[in-house]
């Protein structure tokens, strides 16, 4: 039987410094390159999360901005990607910025991956974020609507008040797939909207599949983890987990500070 081991990101294979372990690094590097089967999946990007895991250097797909893709970790390569219909992202980004808030637009321009935003309107919340990435490869400031919907898009972050994000959560959580939820580190309130054909949950099938796996064994920490778990045959929740996620999982493993996944998954190989 092949068996896909899938973890999250932060708050389950990142400690809380948001970088892998070296133990981590090392355990993962060797598994793999010893037939292990094995991947995360991220709200980030691969950009940034190919960042915090840098001693992560095997090649194996790694599933990122909430399953929208899934990308070779060494290089990069997309595998496979989920996208918007291009009509229904552009309604998307009218109808945001007619309730007065302004999405940083994420897309495939000529092929390449880059996030847009009309410079002159994001607010100081989506400012501090874009700082976050200087001199990132991505970052595309833009002064139009018309240059904010080009390309193949397949994701939106609006960062703002909640009185102004909460009722387009509620818009459209039922038509696309949405994460209304504030930041871990900065505290702010964001809304992400994603194609509704992608999620972790999907897009771990989807690499099970491609992969020819007959199990699929999940690691999470937190909410947004559940409908990873429920699509699994087995679900592990960190230590550090939230309470809901422990309710529905298999078993609980050391948490994130203590290399919980990397731990767990050498006594299965090791």
């Amino acid at each position: 039987m092949k068996t896909l081991y899938v973890s999250d990101l932060d708050g389950t294979l990142l400690t809380s410094d948001q970088v892998t372990s070296s133990f981590t690094n090392e355990t993962i590097n060797r598994l793999v390159e010893s037939g292990m089967l094995f991947s995360y999946a991220t709200a980030r990007s691969f950009s940034t999360a190919h960042k915090v895991t840098a001693g992560m250097s095997a090649n194996f797909p790694v599933i990122v901005y909430n399953g929208t893709f899934i990308r070779n970790n060494d290089g990069g390569k997309i595998l496979l990607k989920n996208l918007f219909d291009k009509n229904k992202a552009v309604g998307i980004a009218e109808d945001l910025i007619s309730g007065g808030v302004q999405p940083i637009v994420y897309s495939l321009i000529d092929g390449t991956e880059k996030f847009s935003y009309i410079q002159s309107k994001i607010n100081d919340a989506e400012r501090d974020f874009i700082l976050t990435r200087k001199g990132d490869y991505r970052d595309r400031p833009i002064d139009s609507f018309e240059q904010l919907t080009e390309g193949e898009i397949f994701y939106f972050t609006c960062i703002d008040d909640p009185e102004k994000l909460e009722p387009f959560y509620l818009k459209y959580k039922d038509e696309f797939n949405c994460f209304y939820q504030s930041d871990i580190y900065s505290g702010e309130q964001w809304l992400e909207i994603i194609p509704k054909s992608a999620s972790k949950s999907k897009a771990a099938n989807q690499l099970k599949k491609l992969l020819g796996c007959d199990k699929l064994v999940v690691f999470g920490d937190g909410i947004n983890d559940i409908d990873l778990f429920e699509a699994a045959d087995e679900c592990y929740a960190v230590k550090n987990a939230v309470d809901a996620l422990k309710q529905i999982a298999t078993g609980i493993i050391a948490s994130n500070n203590d290399d919980g996944v990397a731990k767990f998954l050498l006594e299965q190989f090791g």
